[in-house]
């Protein structure tokens, strides 16, 4: 688009079906650069792709022409069907509906990219559930326990 500028950096996670623990570190790396490659396709720019056993996080640069929602259901959608492709987990593989997407400025990309990296040690002291109603209330997001994750405790 002419004369369209911004610069939009968005935090989305979204979490296994069910919460299982299914992602392994096996293949956990390879996932993550799969999905900055689905997202590189849509004509976004990955800055950060990592996550834990039962969730990812997605950091990226939002360009002007593509809905979050639509980004979202792309890296979903292929990622599934490429870790079911792959064999990589027994039976069907899928992610439990809705994500959670949250912005940041430019000034605090760099914090956002670490604690993104950090997600194994976060998750040692504090659970998905503790982190995601956690982002949920900094950022005042009003919700609905009927409409969020499926949250299992272990």
């Amino acid at each position: 688009m002419a004369n369209t500028y911004s610069q939009i950096n968005i935090h989305a996670i979204f979490a296994v079906k069910g919460r299982e623990n299914l992602l392994k570190k096996s293949f956990r790396e390879e996932l993550f650069k799969y999905m900055s490659g689905i997202l590189k396709s849509k004509n976004q720019f990955s800055l950060c792709v990592n996550g834990h056993n039962d969730h990812v996080h997605v950091f990226f640069e939002l360009s002007t022409s593509t809905a979050i929602s639509d980004i979202i259901r792309d890296v979903k959608a292929n990622s599934s069907r490429w870790i079911n492709e792959n064999k990589f987990v027994p039976g069907k593989f899928s992610w439990q509906e809705g994500y959670g997407a949250f912005s940041y400025s430019r000034s605090q990309r760099n914090n956002v990219i670490q604690y993104i990296m950090d997600q194994e040690k976060h998750h040692q002291k504090k659970s998905f559930k503790e982190e995601y109603l956690g982002l949920l209330e900094k950022f005042e997001i009003a919700f609905q326990d009927e409409y969020m994750f499926d949250f299992i405790e272990r």
